[in-house]
């Protein structure tokens, strides 16, 4: 039986959706008959004060060992830089205690983790490497502001990342976009294998008929934004469409983030087919998912192949079409406009999108098809089930003698 180390900074119970992609990667392996370890810390991602055993267990056929951290803040600056370093070099100095994997699966939290690879590849030299990105730094520090792209910080976290990068037997990005940023980085081998909905209905879901009746009232066509609204996200072209549209639709922004008083600040007094709404309750999460005919999902072209939104994927997981403001060369563009998953809202194309969205909302059968057709290009490319297989597959390569 093959072994898997994961290197994550967090994994169950922890409920931080990236945790809940590496706790799904490991237990999906141990399924498939692999050996796997993880070595999260024992702190909780937003909750500091809040501690995991730090005695070994084993959960759904995987052997949990946490290491121990300081209660650094995580959700500043200061405090992730000296999380990550203490979580980097305990793994280190446990690495040197332990003998070797047949693979490792190294995740990008905590930041500037795979500058560890040359260093396990030293004291595991057998052991194959797979680094996923779920983010990439100092790209993400760029678009955020903190640092100028010419600077000399930056430029020598690039010399040290192309020697990281290197050592990697393969890097798994996120999509198109991504793997394009990764471009100036010797890399050995890339994969694509996206994150996958934290909930994968059956089929695609039918509309709640209270929550919906709550969103959006009597309109033909809903429209709903779900999830965090901060730097990285955009909304002044859905702001656009939606004046266009006029009475024709309702837009709602379930939405929790620093830009959402900016949002409300650019609104004016005759928006009055735009509205907010409070976060739902985890139990009626589904209800709320189901609710509008098409999602809204955002991203600033300085974040394109930084990170990809996970709200991409929880909408086709209920089976819902998505209106994508943001950058036309992201993989989310390219992957709506390949598969017809919905439309892509730019500056030249809001009247053209305006005119097929108000047809859209009075053809019933085009949005059940539409519905049905989003949900099994889920299933078929994007569900946990088709990105574990593709990781199975993937790590196989590797082993491959």
């Amino acid at each position: 039986m093959p072994k898997v180390l994961l290197l994550y900074q967090y994994y169950r119970p922890d409920d931080v959706v990236s945790a809940l992609q590496f706790t799904g990667l490991g237990e999906g392996l141990s399924a498939k008959n692999w050996e796997v370890e993880t070595w999260p810390c024992n702190r909780s991602c937003h909750h500091e004060d809040q501690n995991y055993s730090l005695k070994s267990e084993k959960a759904d056929g995987v052997l949990i060992r946490r290491v121990w951290r300081p209660a650094f803040n995580q959700h500043r600056f200061i405090g992730r830089v000296l999380n990550a370093a203490w979580v980097e070099m305990a793994w280190l100095f446990r690495a040197f205690l332990t003998r070797s994997p047949d693979a490792v699966v190294i995740g990008t939290d905590p930041i500037f983790a795979v500058l560890l690879v040359p260093f396990l590849k030293l004291r595991w030299p057998r052991t194959k490497i797979a680094h996923w990105c779920f983010d990439l730094y100092p790209e993400y520090a760029v678009a955020e502001g903190l640092i100028s792209e010419n600077s000399g910080v930056v430029r020598f976290l690039k010399k040290m990342l192309r020697w990281a990068y290197r050592k990697c037997d393969v890097v798994v990005d996120l999509g198109a976009c991504m793997r394009k940023k990764l471009e100036e980085y010797p890399i050995r081998e890339n994969a694509t294998l996206t994150p996958w909905a934290l909930e994968e209905p059956a089929v695609a879901l039918s509309f709640d008929a209270d929550e919906r009746k709550n969103l959006f009232g009597n309109s033909s066509l809903g429209l709903l934004y779900s999830g965090n609204l901060s730097h990285p996200h955009e909304f002044e072209k859905t702001v656009t469409l939606a004046r266009k549209m006029g009475e024709a639709a309702s837009f709602v922004f379930s939405a929790r983030g620093k830009r959402v008083e900016v949002l409300k600040s650019y609104l004016t007094e005759k928006d009055t087919n735009i509205r907010f709404v409070p976060f739902a309750s985890v139990d009626k999460l589904m209800d709320r998912l189901s609710a509008p005919d098409i999602h809204i999902v955002s991203l600033k072209s300085s974040y394109t192949g930084v990170a990809v939104p996970s709200k991409f994927f929880g909408a086709l997981a209920v089976g819902r079409p998505i209106l994508f403001e943001g950058d036309e060369v992201s993989a989310i563009a390219g992957w709506i406009r390949q598969y017809g998953l919905g439309w892509v809202l730019t500056d030249k194309n809001t009247n053209e999108i305006a005119a097929d969205m108000t047809a859209f909302s009075m053809d019933n059968r085009r949005k059940l098809e539409l519905f049905t057709h989003c949900h099994n290009t889920y299933q078929k490319y994007f569900s946990k089930k088709a990105v574990l297989d593709g990781w199975e597959s993937e790590l196989k390569k590797l082993l491959a003698p």
